[in-house]
């Protein structure tokens, strides 16, 4: 039985080498890739949450708004004789259903929005860097 083996064929220190640093390239522009997207997709979760939260916040001014016609129409009811609104409801106990409603979804957004902040993970590398709390 004959055992024949073949060489490997010989490879120069430069190849070795060139080869090496081939591959470190490949694998560094591989982890900017992919650092990249998992920044952009953790921008676009950042994102809808600022949304959200925006939208309380205009929730919120639409509210002082009608706030203050509420106040102006109160005023008039106050210096007004008594008896002279038919209504059952005054005006301004109406603006205040509406203010005290738009309160509650204005709040409720801007709790969605602060939550889903919140709930978006950043990625190992800023985590790092961020103090811990304690």
């Amino acid at each position: 039985m004959s055992t024949d083996f073949e060489d490997p064929p010989v490879q120069t220190a430069s190849a070795l080498v060139t080869g090496i640093l081939g591959d470190l390239q490949t694998l560094v522009q591989q982890q900017f890739l992919l650092t990249r997207r998992e920044l952009e997709a953790e921008m676009r979760q950042r994102a809808a949450a600022v949304i959200v939260f925006g939208l309380g916040l205009v929730v919120f001014f639409l509210d002082a708004i009608i706030i203050c016609l509420m106040l102006a129409h109160l005023l008039h009811w106050l210096t007004s004789a008594r008896g002279s609104d038919p209504a059952w409801l005054p005006l301004w106990a109406c603006y205040a259903v509406v203010a005290g409603t738009l309160f509650g979804v204005g709040g409720l957004l801007s709790i969605v929005g602060r939550a889903k902040f919140k709930s978006v993970e950043s990625t190992p590398e800023t985590a790092d860097i961020t103090p811990s709390q304690e």
